[in-house]
């Protein structure tokens, strides 16, 4: 990345410095490639992804919990807005952030393809960035419903007032760009020359993720339009999806030099770092299943307040000591606080330091912690856990069961990529998959497909692709919290409301938009495919 982002200022310097400099920046909004390099503009558009889905931006503090990956036993704190549904006094700020930084990502895929129209040199850097286009587009409309896709990313050409497309139209305009582009993307082009992610430029891979892109989005649509959903995961099985962990799509950050994991970031502020917990339907699971990951994700601190809090402190990883917390509760000497709980563990540490859920496991920090640690985008499992259920589904993909074996060795084995994490072997890996084959009864192979979705996405903290899958499939069955004060009537989330900006900026946009959703713009309302 530094070497990237100095290129970057290196280029911004020469063109400030220029003779030209009235003549190239006469209207700014009209630069063309033979100005500027539009290669510099994707780790951009790259990092503002990340910067979306990580972190404050919304993910840590409400998906992560919703979908009850974590979970938090404080109030009032700002993860009550996910562990509780209880808003802090920033949740409408967090809530807009998705949107705001999602956009500005697109907006700078958007660019690039304006800046690259015409020249056959950039057609892999073109097609590039409208498949990380449609990428922001998906999380964002899965998150928020109907949302700005014809008229969005238009304001250069004094398009202000974007109106909403409807999610249905959306999903049928992606799908349909992203069957045209993949078929340009050309390896023996120029590749780009600034890709931040695992890929590196690679063409090859990059049209293996777009096909990969494109099956999440078809098994997106399996409740709402089965026919477009299985055309599209047969049309992206036959292109070339994701076909090993080498084909992981990730981005390193790089600290030093400025570019932090933000959910990392988020669990080195020590109110978090004290308070995250994994949530115990994960956890219970994982030991129900003697699955090998338990061990490598998840430690118990060391006892007392104050070892706890030291970041610097591992804790106990043995398998049988861990223990998930449930979501919903406090420490404030209640009928909800945590002591309450069923099975809890008891405090850890004596006197002064007693630390009431020190017995609850965490995100060992040699995996999390590093805010060098990687970020995940799509992965190798993750597609052929889509691939297995699409098989089930009785769809032309292939064997269900070859799939979702290779899922479930691939996603122990993806652990390795973080850092100083040593990763579990591919032996290993192999036996436990061989050991757990896919049921051979269509209803148990489903749940157990969006089992090991679950589990992959949120330990890989993709938190807001856990809680957009929980809430298509319905696995795992969780129990929701119904804390006092709830804003989504004692339910789990289904979306997120829109940027109160909108009502002021886009209204009758926005009021077209809200009147489609049954109940409204609330927490409570589904989304398109959401039935």
């Amino acid at each position: 990345m530094k070497a990237r982002i100095n290129i970057l200022l290196i280029a911004l310097l020469a063109v400030s410095c220029t003779k030209n400099f009235n003549t190239l920046n006469t209207d700014p909004t009209q630069a063309s490639s033979a100005q500027f390099d539009a290669n510099l503009l994707l780790p951009t558009a790259e990092i503002n992804y990340f910067s979306a889905t990580q972190g404050y931006n919304g993910a840590i503090l409400f998906e992560s919990m919703w979908a009850q990956t974590f979970a938090s036993a404080a109030y009032p704190s700002y993860y009550s807005n996910g562990d509780k549904y209880v808003a802090s006094g920033n949740l409408l700020d967090y809530d807009q952030r998705l949107w705001n930084t999602g956009y500005t990502s697109a907006s700078d895929c958007y660019q690039i393809q304006t800046l690259t129209k015409g020249d056959a040199t950039k057609v892999n850097l073109r097609g590039i960035a409208l498949i990380l286009e449609l990428l922001n587009i998906q999380v964002i409309t899965d998150t928020y419903g109907d949302v700005p896709f014809s008229q969005a990313l238009q304001a250069s050409s004094g398009v202000n007032l974007p109106v909403y497309d409807s999610q249905q139209s959306i999903y049928t305009s992606m799908l349909a760009k992203l069957d045209s582009v993949l078929g340009t993307l050309d390896a023996s082009q120029p590749a780009p020359t600034n890709d931040a992610f695992s890929y590196a430029g690679s063409v090859t891979q990059w049209k293996k993720f777009g096909y990969t892109l494109m099956l999440r989005m078809a098994m997106r649509l399996t409740k709402a339009d089965a026919t477009t959903a299985q055309k599209y995961a047969e049309m992206a099985y036959a292109g070339g999806t994701l076909a090993s962990n080498a084909d992981n799509a990730y981005m390193n950050f790089d600290h030093a030099d400025g570019y932090s994991n933000n959910n990392s970031s988020a669990y080195q502020v020590p109110e978090d770092f004290n308070e995250v917990k994994w949530g115990k339907v994960l956890i219970d699971y994982l030991k129900t299943t003697a699955d090998p990951r338990l061990s490598v994700i998840a430690e118990v601190p060391q006892a007392g307040l104050k070892n706890a809090a030291n970041e610097s402190l591992a804790g106990d990883n043995t398998a049988a000591n861990q223990q998930g917390m449930p979501n919903g509760y406090d420490q404030n000497g209640g009928s909800t606080d945590i002591s309450t709980a069923t099975g809890y563990p008891g405090s850890s540490g004596t006197g002064s330091d007693v630390n009431p859920t020190g017995k609850y496991s965490r995100p060992a920090i040699g995996v999390y912690l590093a805010l060098n640690t990687p970020g995940f985008v799509l992965t190798y499992a993750q597609s052929e856990l889509l691939l297995a259920e699409a098989g089930v589904r009785g769809w032309n993909v292939g064997s269900a069961s070859t799939h979702y074996a290779n899922a479930l060795a691939a996603a122990l084995q993806t652990y390795g990529t973080f850092n100083g994490t040593t990763p579990i072997s591919a032996a290993t890996a192999t036996a436990y998959a061989t050991a757990n084959p896919l049921s051979a009864t269509s209803a148990t192979a489903l749940t157990q497909i969006n089992m090991q979705y679950w589990i992959l996405e949120g330990t890989l903290f993709d938190f807001y692709e856990t809680w957009i899958n929980w809430r298509r499939s319905g696995v795992p069955t969780l129990t929701p919290v119904n804390y006092t004060g709830n804003f989504s009537n004692g339910t789990i989330p289904r979306r997120q409301e829109y940027p109160t900006t909108e009502a002021a900026t886009n209204p009758n946009n926005y009021k077209t938009a809200v009147t489609n959703l049954t109940g409204g713009d609330v927490f409570t309302s589904r989304v398109w495919w959401d039935k």
